[in-house]
């Protein structure tokens, strides 16, 4: 079961997931429907649906299947917004999912609110310049982007407990420019801000450990203690939401579990020597 505290959107109808793509490029309606009933069985309390780029019509279709073996809500998950509108009209009445995602570059997907309430998950792992998208290099930037995204919510008619930030997150195996610093101290930065009370966080726990391999030298898991790791540093700062898996088994780790040291370090680092931290924990 999950994490007391964290809301899982389950993660695996994903057309960027290969053995999901798979299902979808057969027609396996069946085997998708079987995704969703397993990840609703297994805790999620949000199931995420992506078709990739097929039309609206077909996302629209997936809904009402996956609707059809879990009475769970959904999240639609699509940066287009016709297939987004697509896919929120397909859902049942009384039916709050959530809209992955608004940027500071797609800030018209608010007016579907006009077609039904949802909780949108707000990028703010970029900015919008003369119309130009720039991403954030900084806590600084990034909690910038976060005021900015949750004014605009709350004109929207949204209550700051409606709205989920995605402040993002980078792979950990590869993180030479300071992506993992950046991120926690976003998250502090807006946990710290008394306008943000109530809100919530997310991030796509999965891309941390995406470049990982999944054992290390003694044949002890890697993914999911990093994983583990990371929800442990991020979660009393208000982090309560993951796009993840249910298959994994998120716990909360001691100080001096090989992972949270592993983290704490990476904290402390700069450059290729985080990169060369995280070989250490593996190898």
């Amino acid at each position: 079961m999950p994490l007391p505290g964290l809301t899982i959107i389950g993660e695996s109808i994903n057309d960027s997931v290969p053995s999901t793509k798979k299902l979808y490029e057969a027609g396996d309606i069946a085997g998708l429907k079987e995704l969703a009933k397993s990840q609703d069985d297994g805790g999620a309390t949000y199931i995420d649906v992506n078709v990739g780029k097929r039309a609206p019509e077909f996302l629209a279709e997936m809904v009402r299947h996956v609707q059809s073996v879990t009475a769970k809500p959904l999240s639609i998950d699509t940066p287009d917004p016709v297939m987004a509108e697509a896919g929120l009209r397909a859902c049942r009445d009384g039916m709050v999912p959530v809209l992955n995602s608004i940027s500071p570059l797609r800030l018209g997907m608010f007016d579907l609110l006009k077609i039904r309430k949802f909780k949108p998950i707000l990028l703010v792992t970029e900015r919008n310049e003369n119309g130009v998208g720039q991403p954030n290099h900084t806590a600084e930037q990034t909690y910038e982007t976060a005021k900015q995204m949750l004014a605009e919510a709350k004109q929207h008619g949204l209550a700051v407990a409606d709205c989920i930030l995605d402040p993002g997150i980078s792979p950990i195996g590869a993180d030479s420019e300071g992506q993992f610093q950046r991120l926690m101290k976003s998250i502090r930065l807006i946990h710290d801000d008394p306008q943000f009370a109530g809100v919530h966080m997310s991030v796509g726990l999965s891309n941390f450990t995406v470049m990982l391999p999944p054992k290390r030298a003694d044949g002890s898991p890697t993914k999911g203690p990093l994983e583990s790791a990371f929800l442990t540093m991020a979660m009393p700062l208000g982090l309560d939401h993951v796009i993840g898996s249910v298959k994994r088994k998120y716990e909360t780790l001691t100080p001096d579990h090989p992972a949270m040291k592993c983290l704490t370090d990476c904290l402390k680092l700069e450059g290729f020597d985080v990169i060369m931290r995280v070989q250490e924990f593996y190898a």
